[in-house]
């Protein structure tokens, strides 16, 4: 399967249309990242040809099934189904372990699942997970550096990618934003995607936590190592397609049904 994702000029483009709460004018993009008409409309092209993207006369706006709501509003989503995923995943774990959480809701539930364990390695890029599993317990928290999103929380760029490729872990978990059967697993950021392929290169297990809306549906960005994937914790058992999918890179389905697809 070959990785389908966005460059970094049409991840830009993707950004500030979410800024633009989902729609604007090409203009305005054009302005806003300093390059010609012709150079966004060939950019939106591409997007408009993956779906992501839909032109409208002298405007465009973001096909709505790859939006990515807040994180607070993402919170407050599926609760019951991500306490319980979170509890599973915490099941695996056990004192003095190492792990990486990223700055997913489905994460952020997992850490708050792991408060009762002791002397864990964190290693985290999301403020909430840092001050869930901080000064509690004897853990050692280590926060990836650079600025925080205002909209979640997280940190990235070289300082966060940094610290997360020289620490080793035993676990990495990560939230994700869709999970689709020609791509694979798929997020909604481009920067979200990059440190995640490094956690993966530094952990012995990996673990994807989606409840089942997350099926079927398309974000901009899809991760890179899919195959590296170890399980995938969810509330429902998978559709076919998915299925065959997650058969192909012999990833393991763990849930109520306690279904190994490979």
């Amino acid at each position: 399967m070959t990785p389908k994702t966005t460059n970094q000029r049409e991840e830009e483009i993707l950004r500030e249309l979410r800024r633009a709460g989902g729609s604007c004018r090409v203009s305005f993009l054009a302005k806003e990242l300093g390059v010609t008409l012709e150079t966004i409309r060939r950019n939106l092209r591409t997007l408009e040809d993956r779906k992501i993207v839909r032109k409208v006369h002298g405007g465009v706006h973001l096909v709505e099934d790859i939006l990515e709501p807040t994180f607070e509003s993402r919170l407050d989503k599926k609760v019951h189904a991500k306490e319980a995923l979170a509890l599973a995943v915490a099941k695996t774990v056990s004192d003095g372990d190492s792990i990486f959480l990223d700055i997913g809701s489905t994460t952020a539930y997992v850490a708050l699942a792991l408060q009762n364990h002791r002397d864990l390695f964190v290693v985290t890029n999301s403020v909430f997970v840092a001050q869930t599993l901080s000064t509690r317990n004897g853990n050692r928290v280590f926060m990836a550096g650079g600025e925080l999103r205002g909209h979640d929380g997280g940190a990235f760029g070289v300082e966060a990618q940094d610290l997360v490729r020289r620490l080793n872990v035993n676990f990495a978990v990560f939230s994700i934003g869709a999970i689709n059967a020609d791509h694979g697993f798929m997020l909604h950021d481009l920067q979200e995607a990059n440190l995640a392929n490094i956690a993966i290169d530094n952990a012995q297990v990996r673990i994807v936590v989606a409840d089942g809306e997350k099926f079927g549906k398309r974000a901009p960005v899809t991760l890179e190592k899919v195959d590296q994937i170890d399980l995938l914790f969810t509330d429902v058992h998978p559709p076919e397609d998915i299925c065959r999918m997650l058969n192909e890179i012999d990833l393991i389905t763990i849930g109520d049904f306690e279904t190994k697809t490979g």
